[in-house]
């Protein structure tokens, strides 16, 4: 009987133990450092003391020596967790001087663990002493960075051809191998090293590499490619090289993106080359899309016919904003309704729902406008036209606070990649391995789906590449199937980031600017990235020509100076500060300026037409030029989506 008693007794503790352990909050980059502390030291579950341990390791303000304790013995099991805390002790103890002690945790990674992709780590730190191991390493994870650095570190072109052209050191490395003197015999490695250098932008090499050797429709699509972003003259190039393509094999994959191609051209040839297609071609939504924005066929037809194409929601838009600009609003609103917006993704809803309702409120329906305003709200409750359907309704959204301080992080939110071991590693902080994970699962392709465009675009902006993250995602969200308002408010937080918030917020106090404008021009004039430089020029976080920034500090500045995230913040909040003042305070005509100049824009509003202060959202779509009339949506957009974010993202989905 008491042994009886006993049995039940322990069975019910472990039954509570477990029940306890399935309630307990799961650990994640948002979790409170002093709970992670006592939980690593504490626990009864040793999975979650390793989690905790990875979370604590993932802190910026983590040192080697803290690294290395927390990791201790956290290698057991055949986790992948396992593999990863291998991977960062060895890394901790390389860092705080233990080299013998990393050398045992990489060959225990290795061992233990040799397809995973933790373990190209191994290779290559072990291949500095074995130089079979680098071998191995380009073999078995030819797309994993390590594989890349290795490839550079031996000077091998063609690896990096294939696998990273992107990665640095590769385009020197690829460029000389396509010398004259050193360009290969095989015609497959010519197209590999053509491929990479097409990829890059470098057109003129990559023709030149290929000599007589006769490239395949899928790297003629990426030479003509590299050519649309060239100059004029290759522009023209590039179109024949597309059409050409298109004609040779109508039936390919290559020949249907050459035609989409073709279709968006703004080349005056572009009509021409579009007949020339074969009729199989000529008879695709892009090339029926243009011809109908042409006026050259019943743009009804193409929507009834292919309401599911990106081309026809461009011709949808382009037809009702021509209607709008001529106050035309029961052509506007026949062209508005021409696609269901629940088919549309959220962005490209909520313009359409807008617009819907301007056009109702002009035509004397009052409380229809009203309904499609909240529903503009509901289906992307963040962005431009949130922002101005609240205006329309009288939410009085400028009585948020302006000037309030940005928070010093924004919230973690979870991956939700559908790949279990994806998530895990996100959870435990560890978005580098989750994005080397994911490369070595791709096998350096490009995503193929909206869904794998979202998920890569976040792995990459988690990594600090926010200059291709962040344009994937946009991207993405322009394809992406509508989802509920508090999903979409996610997706919204995802393509809205905080960088910089101590050198914005320094530079905005400093003129009395608002920190979410500095955010918003920053997100769309550089994504974020201080190192990027314009075609015309410009640099830095806020994108500043070098002679308006010498203007603004009063001394010719450095290339290296201008890339300074808080000196260009700086300079940037100033050039802002005077155009708010120039324009009154006016935040469209302030961005336009600073996209177009302030010249152009007062030549604008000087030709009249349409009134800024009564129809803002007429006059941007007024704006003649595409990018800032892009631009000046963008922005605005992101500083009213910044303001709801640090002020108030609870009260936006009911």
């Amino acid at each position: 009987m008491i042994a009886l008693c006993c049995l039940g007794s322990g069975i019910a503790l472990a039954a509570g133990r477990q029940l306890l352990l399935q309630l307990a909050p799961p650990l994640n980059p948002s979790t409170n450092p002093t709970a992670l502390q006592q939980i690593r030291e504490r626990s009864v579950d040793p999975e979650r003391r390793r989690q905790a341990a990875l979370v604590l390791s993932a802190q910026e303000e983590s040192t080697a020596a803290q690294r290395r304790q927390w990791l201790r013995g956290q290698g057991w099991g055949p986790s992948p967790l396992a593999a990863v805390s291998l991977k960062q002790a060895a890394l901790a103890a390389e860092a705080s001087g233990h080299p013998q002690e990393a050398t045992a945790l990489w060959q225990s990674l290795l061992q233990r663990f040799p397809q995973s992709a933790t373990s190209a780590d191994a290779l290559y730190a072990l291949g500095r002493q074995q130089p079979a191991l680098r071998k191995t390493l380009l073999q078995r994870f030819p797309a994993h960075p390590a594989a890349l650095a290795a490839a550079v570190d031996a000077g091998q072109a063609l690896h990096l051809a294939r696998w990273g052209w992107r990665w640095p050191g590769a385009e020197a490395l690829l460029l000389e191998a396509c010398s004259e003197k050193q360009r290969p015999r095989k015609a497959e490695d010519r197209r590999s090293l053509a491929s990479g250098l097409s990829e890059l932008g470098r057109s003129a090499e990559a023709k030149a590499c290929l000599a007589d050797t006769k490239p395949g429709p899928a790297l003629q699509l990426q030479i003509a490619r590299s050519l649309l972003r060239g100059t004029p003259q290759q522009e023209q190039e590039g179109d024949d090289l597309l059409l050409t393509l298109a004609q040779s094999d109508p039936s390919s994959a290559p020949a249907t993106e050459a035609t989409r191609l073709l279709a968006e051209s703004p080349a005056p040839r572009a009509l021409e080359r579009l007949q020339q297609l074969p009729q199989s071609l000529q008879n695709t939504a892009p090339v029926q899309a243009r011809l109908a924005m042409e006026g050259l066929r019943p743009g009804e037809v193409v929507l009834r016919r292919w309401p599911m194409d990106p081309a026809s929601w461009q011709l949808q838009w382009e037809q009702a904003r021509k209607a709008l600009l001529q106050r035309n609003w029961k052509e506007a609103n026949r062209w508005l309704k021409a696609l269901p917006s629940r088919n549309l993704p959220a962005p490209l809803a909520a313009r359409q729902l807008f617009w819907q309702g301007y056009s109702a409120s002009h035509l004397g329906q009052p409380r229809q406008a009203q309904v499609l305003w909240r529903q503009t709200i509901q289906s992307q409750p963040l962005g431009y036209y949130s922002w101005r359907a609240r205006v329309r309704l009288r939410q009085n959204p400028d009585a948020l606070p302006s000037g309030s301080s940005l928070p010093s992080t924004a919230p973690w939110q979870p991956l939700q990649s559908g790949v279990p071991h994806l998530d895990a590693l996100w959870a435990a902080g560890q978005a580098l391995e989750a994005w080397e994970s994911w490369r070595v699962q791709r096998q350096g392709r490009r995503p193929e789906t909206p869904e794998q465009l979202w998920l890569e675009g976040r792995l990459r902006s988690a990594i600090g590449d926010d200059w291709t993250g962040l344009g994937q995602l946009e991207q993405a969200s322009l394809r992406l199937p509508q989802v509920n308002c508090r999903r979409q408010l996610q997706r919204e937080q995802q393509l809205h980031p905080l960088r910089f918030p101590q050198q914005l917020q320094a530079a905005a106090e400093a003129v009395a600017v608002d920190p979410n404008l500095l955010l918003a021009v920053a997100k769309q004039e550089s994504r974020f990235s201080p190192a990027v430089s314009s075609p015309v020029g410009a640099m830095g976080l806020l994108q500043l020509m070098p002679e308006t920034a010498a203007e603004l500090a009063g001394a010719t500045l450095s290339t290296t100076q201008l890339k300074d995230p808080a000196l260009n913040a700086q300079l940037g909040s100033r050039y802002l500060q005077q155009l708010l003042r120039g324009a009154g305070g006016d935040l469209f005509q302030v961005v336009a300026s600073y996209n177009a100049g302030p010249g152009a824009v007062a030549g604008w509003l000087q030709k009249g037409g349409v009134d800024l202060k009564h129809e803002p959202e007429l006059w941007a779509e007024a704006i003649p030029y595409p990018e800032t009339r892009l631009y000046t949506k963008k922005v605005l957009g992101n500083y009213w989506s910044y303001r709801l974010l640090h002020a108030s993202p609870k009260r936006l989905c009911p």
